[in-house]
């Protein structure tokens, strides 16, 4: 019975810790307008091998509903550039990058922070080596770590669920 429990807990830790965050952009990291802008996520730790990236704005007069910037984006890239031809929107403020199913893009997996669209000409936000990767800088360690990290995610929903159903004995082994 103990081991039901510990068995069960495990499962219910590790199914927790997986999750898809846009870490760019964010409030404090835009992007510039017809301009190469990064888009960063927390590849390691996504149940999602792939996703549709959306852009939106809270604004009607500016996008009246959320458009797709990426059809489908595989989880274990870690950051992707966002390139002028990909997004033309207009400078403006109230803007969120949606990570969705590919399949139904109301299934949203991950919001970003709400951004701002700079003028052409804007500097990008300053960056410091001690942060988090924001991805306005140089990405190639998060990338290179992140595809076997994101490899192993995508079992970790699938396995806790068969952790659980074998610890409540709703499946024999």
């Amino acid at each position: 019975m103990l081991t039901r429990i510990l068995v069960t807990a495990a499962a219910l830790v590790s199914a927790a810790s997986a999750q898809l965050t846009v870490t760019n952009p964010s409030s404090d990291s835009w992007w510039v307008a017809q301009s190469s802008n990064t888009l960063a996520w927390t590849c390691n730790t996504s149940p999602y091998n792939n996703f549709t990236v959306l852009l939106a704005n809270s604004n009607p007069s500016i996008l009246v509903e959320p458009i797709a910037i990426i059809a489908i984006q595989e989880s274990y890239d870690c950051s992707q550039t966002i390139t002028q031809q990909q997004s033309t929107q207009p400078a403006a403020s109230g803007y969120t990058v949606l990570l969705a199913n590919p399949l139904n893009s109301s299934d949203v997996y991950a919001t970003s922070e709400t951004f701002e669209i700079k003028a052409l000409g804007s500097s990008y936000p300053a960056t410091s080596s001690a942060s988090s990767p924001s991805g306005t800088s140089s990405s190639s360690s998060p990338s290179s770590t992140g595809k076997s990290g994101g490899a192993l995610a995508q079992y970790i929903p699938a396995g806790a669920s068969m952790v659980l159903a074998l610890a409540a004995g709703l499946v024999v082994a």
